[in-house]
């Protein structure tokens, strides 16, 4: 098996088992997705326990539903979230200074409404990226499109290396994701129940 080839299986294995394991959560079916799952809110709160996170005015967030409440916490702390659109369609989004509104402008639609849309996208402090799966090297598997690596790579081409998180649920670490060159790496993996700092 190539290594295209072997990022497919291990992408249905782990959507499988998020099923299997009734850790998967709406929207539904999690194939094709960054898959939300159980207890994506203690991650994304558990986020706030990083220095890069508190030190953060600016995080650039991807639009999956398993984020939402990354980006939601991103509004109430004041800072400003640069989603990037679905598929990078229209670009990207600038949201902040929504005082009451955070939980809806951190929905794509909400952000939209409530957003302004960039032509370049913002220097951020921070990253948030999601995954189907990832190493404990900070290998990440995306869902095979090949969006999350492109605009993780469009910024530090631009802005040099930002830290870059992800939120998974612990059953989405694995031994060791297939790479190629293009691919990129996070440099913590935050769990409902731990931070990991990637082995870089």
């Amino acid at each position: 098996m190539n290594i295209k080839e072997q990022k497919e299986v291990l992408r249905e294995k782990i959507w499988k088992l998020l099923e299997d394991k009734n850790i998967a959560r709406f929207p539904f079916p999690i194939k094709d997705r960054i898959p939300n799952f159980e207890g994506s809110e203690k991650a994304a709160n558990l986020i706030q326990e990083l220095d890069e996170w508190r030190n953060a005015r600016v995080i650039v967030a991807n639009p999956d539903f398993a984020q939402k409440k990354v980006r939601e916490l991103v509004l109430k702390n004041n800072k400003t979230l640069i989603m990037a659109s679905p598929r990078l369609k229209h670009g990207y989004l600038e949201v902040k200074n929504v005082k009451g509104k955070e939980e809806f402008a951190s929905t794509i639609a909400g952000a939209f409404r409530y957003g302004k849309k960039l032509d370049e996208v913002l220097k951020p402090d921070l990253i948030v990226t999601g995954c189907v799966a990832v190493d404990r090297n900070g290998w990440r598997l995306g869902k095979g499109r090949g969006y999350g690596d492109k605009e993780i790579s469009r910024i530090t081409e631009k802005f040099g290396k930002v830290p870059i998180i992800t939120t998974v649920h612990n059953l989405q670490i694995i031994k060791k994701v297939p790479h190629e060159e293009h691919d990129t790496r996070v440099d913590y993996i935050i769990t409902p129940t731990e931070i990991i700092t990637s082995v870089n």
